[in-house]
């Protein structure tokens, strides 16, 4: 029986998820035997404590959120390991990472189509995740000729979940209104939504909130409840588990990078706004939000509003950064890929409950969208049972 030391923090979303698809992988080629090691441990005891407890337990590999990583001390157990990374990649070691840039730059298209025009961040500095959710994020807003205000957390590791409200809610209030703000992940977003609900300072109207991971105690925990990006964790716990099956089977050598990616937003009260000056363009707006699963054309949509289609178009075009029928299309893609990881269906019944009446074309548009066919991206992504 195999024996795997896990270090990492039980306590989050993301975590208990990673665990979910390395007890699944576990099961299929098992019997494998594991032991927890929280996060204290190692604050307490270091990385000599972990190589230690690894020595004294006889541990065959090791699956750790590490801070900084010792190549030669781990080495000397001669066992594999993965590291979820924390303060950067380590190139000489596997990592358990994630495409954090694209996060950000997911959570600004997101923004921007909402028609919001001014940007906000928050995270922490110490943290590898968080700089380049960041990087993604402020990269993307400043290609489309806007700036972003940031505020990071630089607290020691031992104290990064302490804030200072006051000075928070200054930052807060100072925001012009009203501000897309993005969090790095679930648990700042909710420090952001206590800050503004001490402040008075109304959650979307003011400030709409982005987090990271669906962290659905975090996301529920808040008032109102958070939007966030969802992550392919589980399958990404499901393939380092493989990973280092294949390390001690001798089938893999080489350091190797399992990279985590966004899925999709989970739309909750947090970012339910859209930061449109124009009346008509929000009557556009709001008919779409509620109808993309209808047959309905830019035509339709025109005989909303008291505006010609070309006046109405440059309006929507001036305060969305898109088209028309290019809003149209991102609603659909968007809640149809959404289907494709959460539920059974069809692909063609997926497609027509989203508004599509052509299996071929959806598949040749969400081509583009995600280069890969919905059948692909369904196999590759969806969480298995």
């Amino acid at each position: 029986m195999l024996k795997i030391l896990v270090l990492t923090d039980f306590s989050s979303g993301y975590s208990r998820r990673l665990l979910e698809g390395i007890i699944r992988y576990s099961r299929e080629v098992g019997p494998w035997s594991f032991i927890r090691m929280p996060l204290y441990y190692l604050m307490m005891n270091g990385e000599n404590g972990v190589v230690d407890f690894a020595k004294r337990w006889k541990a065959d590999a090791i699956i750790a959120q590490l801070r900084d990583v010792n190549i030669d001390l781990f080495r000397s157990l001669d066992i594999p390991i993965i590291v979820q990374n924390y303060r950067h990649r380590n190139k000489n070691i596997s990592n358990l990472t994630g495409d954090y840039y694209e996060t950000g730059v997911l959570a600004a298209d997101f923004f921007l189509g909402k028609g919001f025009r001014h940007f906000a961040y928050y995270g922490y500095k110490n943290a590898i995740w968080s700089r380049e959710r960041a990087l993604g994020y402020k990269e993307r807003i400043e290609k489309h000729g806007y700036t972003c205000n940031m505020l990071e957390n630089k607290n020691p590791d031992n104290k990064e979940w302490l804030y200072n409200t006051e000075d928070m809610g200054k930052w807060l209030e100072a925001l012009p209104k009203p501000t897309a703000l993005f969090a790095c992940d679930d648990f700042y977003a909710l420090q952001i939504s206590e800050t503004c609900n001490i402040y008075n300072i109304s959650i979307p109207d003011d400030i709409a909130i982005l987090g990271v991971d669906n962290d659905t105690l975090l996301c529920n925990l808040s008032t109102p409840t958070l939007s966030s990006i969802v992550l392919d964790v589980e399958n990404g716990g499901y393939q380092a588990a493989k990973l280092l099956d294949q390390y001690i089977k001798n089938e893999q050598k080489e350091a190797f990078n399992i990279v985590v990616r966004p899925l999709y937003i989970e739309n909750r009260a947090s970012t339910d706004k859209y930061a449109v000056s124009d009346p008509h363009v929000k009557i556009v707006l709001d008919y779409i939000t509620n109808n993309y699963n209808n047959k309905i054309s830019v035509s339709d949509l025109v005989n909303l509003v008291p505006l010609s289609r070309r006046i109405l178009e440059k309006k929507f075009k001036d305060q969305i950064g898109t088209s028309i029928y290019q809003c149209v299309l991102d609603h659909r893609i968007n809640h149809f890929t959404k289907l494709l990881l959460t539920t059974n269906l069809h692909l063609p019944d997926a497609a027509i409950q989203v508004g599509f009446d052509d299996y071929k074309n959806v598949s040749r548009i969400f081509r583009k969208y995600k280069s890969m066919s919905p059948a692909e991206y369904r196999k590759l992504y969806r969480k298995q049972s």
